[in-house]
């Protein structure tokens, strides 16, 4: 039986939507952010898979530092009572979080697949010197 041979799929491509980042067409999510064992269509083991907090940085980063500043322009300009924070604020705050949680998180996973990233090792030093070439 021959190995199929699978094109180099663009990270953000397939990541953003989900997919698999090796065949393209499988589904990569089980849940909302849980992720699936395998590929159903080409069998991808997504066990090398680790973003750890990486999603929820960049959705805290680029995505809630704009409504958190707007919560601050609220109180400054208007004095606002809490009430109208929970009902501005807050529901302002989930809807910029949730919702890029799920493609940043595939993102990255299809980014650790595509630059082939693992877990560090330590190399002995005749390994090293083996693949330096001296």
């Amino acid at each position: 039986m021959t190995q199929a041979t699978y094109p180099r799929l663009a990270p953000y491509d397939v990541g953003v939507r989900g997919r698999c980042p090796r065949c393209g067409e499988g589904h990569m999510f089980e849940g909302f952010l849980k992720l699936k064992a395998e590929c159903e269509v080409c069998g991808l083991d997504y066990s090398y898979a680790d973003p750890a907090d990486g999603p929820a940085f960049f959705a805290i980063t680029f995505a809630c530092l704009p409504s958190a500043l707007f919560a601050v322009w609220l109180e400054l300009s208007y004095q606002a009572p809490y009430w109208v924070h929970v009902f501005t604020t807050f529901p302002i705050m989930l809807a910029t979080l949730l919702p890029p949680l799920r493609p940043l998180k595939g993102w990255l996973v299809a980014s650790q697949y595509y630059h082939k990233a693992a877990e560090a090792r330590l190399v002995r030093a005749d390994e090293e010197d083996d693949r330096s070439g001296w």
